[in-house]
């Protein structure tokens, strides 16, 4: 957890122009986080404060949220309670992940009134908690701890607030070079975790840049760097950065002079840097909770479809025993003159078989001769029958199960809004109820917005999503001499190069684009089809997504993560030129 208390600090110290400023909004946008707009200093700020329990964080923001139609309970308790207060202050519990934000406002009868939100960074245990700091009481949080949860702090209404439990850690702003070489065991080893185990706020990133920077592990040169680090936090001399390697992408307010094979990203404020860090993994974390259920639901619906083929193949294969039936009426209908009630077989040769082999037909005793012949006539004209509608329904399940994988390989990639979007298409497929108001009023017809990249030459590469996104890709935007591309028989995006003349190395890139939307995104060797967008036709009536081509060739390539985000920046890089 590299959000520490140096990090808490910077952050903290960011947030002081903010007192004075008067809280005008307040919204919920998930159960967890919380977003405060702060009129301060001429200027609104958003004030994020999340008790994520993956990424809890706490820092001014930028970021755009889509906030639910009904406000949460605590969401409205906080407009209650501090829309329209004015914040006296805001303040770290000594280093720890603790922060008080404390605001005036008044009450129902108009009279001065105090309230305190408590931000507490600590991992999954992470919460906000709004109380009157007059008598200590909470009013509500995000997340309530009952005693079935822990016995020694509960955090429900009306309960007395007790703060999280001292870890017993000397303070690292405070401490002195004596009480420093005294608090460290020279020969226990691992001297990162000692310094982690020993002072409050320092987590195991910052310990290792410390042991980093004293070199030889000297009591003298670790006291140096210990020192060095901590006075640039009592002086708020900070360098937000973001460090990102292979195996992993780290941030802190201190620069990591440590992490020598990674790229690093430098930032202005701690604020920038959180949001530059968090904004990508919590919004994935987010869409995999939006998208889950809708998950879930597809797949529950293609399991269905299998089971439904399993069914009606078992029905063909009965269904395939009509001619047997017909040839049993036939000789019944020869050798009626023979028959009477009650014969329970008839022997019959079998004038079909040039060897002349003999049948043996079951008769039913309580039916007469003419009963048997009519049953056995009904039995293959209902098998007859059935061969052809069990076909075609085969047929339908299988194109179904076709349409459903697709759906699941586009929730892959989903974002919040492309997720949406499926959820509404599954509505007009009839698979889910709409959640939009039946009106009068012809919905407007908006334009998807479409994945753009940009080809090693500057060729410009549009990439469908999803369904509403690949028709209009295909069906509208594209022009006929433009280029298409999407994998062979394997569920995934339609893309488009959008130039008459198109190099091998964009056609090569373009198809990498296909292979890594699709299906086989960790296969090897992928087949992918290319054809001009005039050879692309969607059939009357098929479901969303679905087209038919012809003249096209085939390329065989392996999906490239790194190529794919190489073609993304392109694409900025080439939308900044422009600018």
């Amino acid at each position: 957890m590299a959000f520490d208390g140096i990090v808490t600090r910077a952050v903290v110290r960011e947030l002081q122009k903010l007192a004075g400023g008067r809280i005008a909004k307040i919204h919920q946008p998930h159960h967890s986080d919380i977003v405060m707009q702060i009129r301060a200093q001429g200027e609104t700020v958003k004030l994020l404060l999340s008790a994520n329990p993956t990424y809890p964080r706490l820092h001014a923001t930028t970021e755009e949220f889509t906030n639910p139609q009904e406000a949460p309970m605590f969401c409205m308790l906080l407009r209650k309670h501090c829309e329209g207060g004015l914040i006296e202050a805001i303040e770290q519990v000594d280093m720890e992940r603790i922060v008080h934000i404390d605001i005036r406002t008044r009450d129902e009868l108009g009279d001065t009134a105090r309230r305190r939100i408590v931000m507490e960074i600590m991992g999954k245990h992470s919460n906000i908690i709004l109380l009157d700091p007059s008598s200590n009481t909470i009013l509500d949080s995000a997340v309530h701890v009952t005693p079935a949860i822990s016995q020694y702090r509960q955090v429900l209404p009306g309960r007395p607030y007790v703060s999280p439990p001292s870890q017993e850690k000397r303070d690292p702003l405070a401490v002195t070079e004596q009480a420093f070489i005294t608090a460290i065991n020279w020969n226990g080893g691992r001297l990162d975790r000692q310094l982690v185990d020993a002072f409050t706020g320092i987590s195991p990133l910052l310990a290792k840049e410390i042991v980093h920077r004293a070199g030889l592990p000297t009591r003298e040169a670790m006291w140096h760097a210990f020192a060095s680090v901590m006075e640039a936090g009592r002086q708020h001399r900070y360098a937000p950065m973001i460090a990102e390697s292979r195996e992993k992408t780290q941030f802190h307010v201190v620069e990591l002079t440590h992490l020598t094979d990674a790229a690093t990203t430098s930032f202005s404020t701690a604020s920038e840097c959180l949001q530059a860090y968090y904004a990508v993994k919590a919004q994935r974390d987010t869409v995999k909770q939006k998208v889950h259920d809708l998950i879930r639901f597809v797949t529950s619906e293609r399991n269905k479809n299998e089971k439904k083929i399993e069914k009606l193949e078992q029905t063909l294969a009965e269904a395939k025993d009509a001619e047997i039936f017909r040839l049993y009426g036939e000789l019944i209908t020869a050798h009626m003159h023979q028959l009477k009630r009650g014969d329970t077989v008839l022997e019959a040769v079998n004038w079909y078989d040039e060897a002349g082999s003999t049948v043996t037909i079951p008769l039913d005793p309580l039916k007469t001769p003419s009963e048997n012949l009519q049953a056995y006539y009904k039995r293959y004209n209902k098998a007859k029958n059935s061969l052809q509608i069990v076909e075609e329904q085969i047929r339908q399940a299988r194109e179904e199960i076709v349409y459903l994988d697709g759906l699941l390989v586009q929730l892959e990639h989903a974002s919040l809004q492309e997720a949406e979007e499926i959820r509404e298409e599954l509505a007009e497929q009839g698979y889910v109820r709409s959640r939009q108001k039946r009106t009068n009023k012809k919905k407007k017809d908006v334009r998807p917005e479409l994945d753009a990249y940009t080809s090693s030459d500057g060729t410009e590469i549009l990439v469908g999503k999803n369904n509403k996104q690949n028709d209009y890709l295909t069906n509208k935007l594209a022009a006929p001499y433009d280029t298409w591309l999407h994998t062979k028989d394997i569920p995934g995006s339609h893309v488009v190069i959008r130039s008459r003349q198109v190099s091998e190395q964009t056609l090569r890139e373009a198809a990498v684009l296909a292979a890594y939307y699709s299906k086989a995104q960790h296969g090897n060797q992928v087949p992918v089809d290319y054809t001009l967008v005039k050879y692309v036709k969607k059939p009357s009536g098929a479901k969303p997504g679905f087209v038919i081509y012809e003249q096209q060739r085939t390329l065989y390539v392996t999906p490239d993560e790194a190529l794919v985000r190489r073609l993304k920046a392109n694409n900025r890089a080439a939308h900044s030129e422009t600018r």
